[in-house]
């Protein structure tokens, strides 16, 4: 090993923590005092193995530090560092540890390569659907049952298992309805299309008006937003999406730098719910966030999604993390509220404005006229203009 290799290591990680120190976007790095030390003896370690600098950052090496140093935290330290690198073009490739997969049969496999190139989820969303494949699969072995004698009994029974809140119990049945209309549909494995049939407990008394902010709970919002950091600038640009343009979680984690005009202000969504492709005229306030976003904290990275992560590899955001981000935002404003309630706003606005509700349903992308009616509330000041002629 070169004495030139141990030179570069020593000043990648001393570029690395002055790097971190410094605030720049990137976040879940080793900044403590712990990590550091797991650097350095990475440093030794290296001196001492011999180590030459292309073969210091493979998994290989990864592995026999763990077993010298005994440090639970090595991998995380190493794979920061390693992004750094690559991001700054000191190596070929990043280090990755390739999570273990649940092994599933073939046709569970199938199915999650169909399922993910069809509709493009997010790697969190195709490890929940394996996850349920995987009890699925179990617990048909148990009772020794093939997928071809699937009965509708089956399912129930499987589901019964589960003793979780509604809305989890209402995501597995969709994880699960997805896998029956592949084996009914694509593949003709079961005999009858099950997904129809399987239906969670009847709940009364649920329709609810939509909940949506009131002028003042706007305001309360946007003045307790931040700008102090790079996960802040993005909760800012995305929330403005969602307040301006009444766009979908996973609207607005789909987007890409390509959908964004800045020139003429516009955001064109081809990846809609329905397949209904619209573009839209963004507000001068969201195209500022959105370009505040872009130069300050987003992560210099190839990929074309707008919403990248701010830990190595840099991933598109799933919507369950926008989602998250602008809730956190609600709640450090004192509004008990989701970030669907500004999509709510959005079309109420629309409707203030006097916008029709046909036309609020092509802004909205909805497939049909009920999904409207139900995120609109009574326009109360029209009613008493028309029904008592006041003047507003």
């Amino acid at each position: 090993m070169a004495n030139k290799d141990i030179k570069m290591l020593r000043q990648a990680i001393l570029d690395y923590i002055a790097w971190v120190d410094s605030g720049k976007p990137y976040r879940g790095n080793p900044s403590n005092i712990r990590y550091r030390q797991i650097l350095i003896d990475f440093l030794f370690f290296a001196i001492n193995k011999e180590i030459a600098w292309k073969e210091m950052f493979t998994i290989d090496t990864l592995k026999a530090f763990q077993k010298d140093s005994g440090f639970k935290g090595a991998s995380r330290a190493l794979i920061a560092l390693c992004g750094y690198l690559f991001t700054h073009g000191l190596i070929e490739l990043p280090l990755q540890i390739a999570k273990p997969q649940i092994p599933l049969p073939d046709i569970y496999e199938h199915y999650l390569i169909y399922h993910d190139q069809s509709l493009q989820v997010s790697h969190t969303h195709l490890s929940q659907v394996r996850g349920l494949l995987f009890r699925f699969h179990e617990y048909l072995q148990s009772k020794e049952i093939k997928l071809s004698e699937l009965k509708i009994e089956h399912l129930d029974a499987f589901m019964a298992q589960f003793k979780v809140a509604h809305s989890t119990g209402r995501i597995y049945r969709s994880h699960l309805r997805g896998f029956l209309k592949y084996l009914y549909h694509e593949r003709r494995i079961i005999k009858k299309d099950f997904a129809s049939l399987l239906l969670g407990p009847t709940l009364y008394a649920q329709v609810k008006p939509p909940r949506f902010l009131r002028p003042e709970e706007v305001q309360k919002l946007f003045a307790g937003l931040t700008l102090s950091t790079p996960v802040d600038i993005r909760t800012y640009a995305m929330i403005h999406l969602a307040y301006t343009l009444g766009l979908r979680p996973v609207e607005i984690s789909r987007i890409t730098l390509d959908d964004i005009s800045f020139r003429k202000g516009e955001l064109t969504l081809a990846d809609r719910k329905g397949d209904k492709p619209i573009t839209l005229p963004i507000p001068e306030k969201t195209l500022k966030a959105v370009g505040a976003y872009v130069i300050k904290s987003r992560p210099k990275n190839p990929s074309r999604h707008l919403f990248l992560s701010f830990h190595f590899p840099y991933r598109p955001i799933c919507p369950s993390t926008v989602k998250h981000h602008i809730s956190k935002a609600m709640k450090q404003a004192g509004l008990k509220a989701s970030s669907y309630w500004l999509r709510h706003t959005y079309a109420q606005n629309l409707l203030h404005s006097g916008q029709s509700i046909y036309e609020i349903k092509e802004m909205l992308g909805h497939q049909n006229i009920q999904s409207t009616s139900k995120c609109l509330q009574i326009h109360t000041e029209l009613m008493r203009k028309v029904l008592f002629d006041e003047k507003l």
